[in-house]
């Protein structure tokens, strides 16, 4: 009987020597109103370039991924008190953010421009734009922009969400939007941006957009080196092909 112990105890042993590693349970985290990057389709599921993205990550990584949406303005406290483990919401890398997150290596670069009424007299530069109302989403970098540049020039108005900054400009309370390059791109291929285009060239062109994490967590080297595997895979560009006519990268 003992011995027959024995070889139960060291066949269990061995089955768990080799039974592979369970995989991670990690939780992204995401706005859910930011196309073509990240929103909830008809069907309610997070879908996008951002969602595309942290998936093909999670899949180097050997991790069961689960997607959790967060209201912008309070995204990054909800990293930090560990609603989900690392953001990947088209987040631009800033010194003030930094202070409260780790970023990745970039995984795309991001370029500010203006929209306006294709029949409008809008112009971009200083002259022109006193005394007009621009809008652009709160607590991103193109509301900073507006306010730090244009501040004493124009009537910054601020939103919760893109699409209620163009829901504005689409009714004409506001004379035209400040945003990133590819979200504006995505919106004028849409019906309800058909009578809109971009204007002037864009402000700020090297904006850097990083995934983020709860400072000093390892978590950030293990995406910086998934991220390096599927750009040399042609991963990414498979998924910014699905989205974009030109590299993002």
């Amino acid at each position: 009987m003992k011995s027959y112990k024995k070889v139960l105890l060291a066949a269990a042993t061995a089955m768990l020597i080799s039974a592979p590693a369970l995989a991670d349970e990690l939780r992204i985290g995401t706005e859910g109103a930011y196309p073509p990057f990240n929103l909830i389709d008809k069907s309610g599921e997070v879908v996008g370039f951002d969602i595309d993205i942290a998936k093909a990550l999670c899949e180097k990584m050997d991790a069961e991924c689960t997607v959790v949406t967060s209201d912008w303005d309070g995204i990054i406290p909800a990293l930090n008190t560990r609603r989900f483990d690392f953001l990947v919401a088209s987040m631009s890398i800033t010194e003030e953010r930094e202070q409260a997150v780790d970023f990745t290596e970039p995984y795309y670069t991001n370029k500010l421009q203006f929209v306006a009424p294709k029949d409008s007299d809008f112009k971009t530069d200083e002259a022109s734009l006193k005394g007009k109302t621009i809008g652009a989403q709160r607590a991103t970098i193109a509301g900073q922009w507006l306010e730090d540049n244009m501040g004493d020039v124009v009537d910054v108005r601020l939103y919760d969400t893109q699409e209620n900054a163009y829901l504005d400009m689409n009714s004409g309370r506001i004379d035209g939007v400040l945003a990133d390059n590819f979200v504006q791109y995505e919106w004028l291929q849409s019906e309800a941006g058909a009578n809109f285009e971009f204007k002037g060239d864009p402000v700020f062109d090297n904006d850097k957009i990083g995934i983020a994490v709860r400072k000093g967590d390892p978590l950030r080297e293990r995406l910086n080196k998934a991220l390096q595997e599927i750009i040399d895979d042609g991963t990414y560009a498979e998924i910014n092909d699905k989205y974009f006519p030109f590299s993002i990268y």
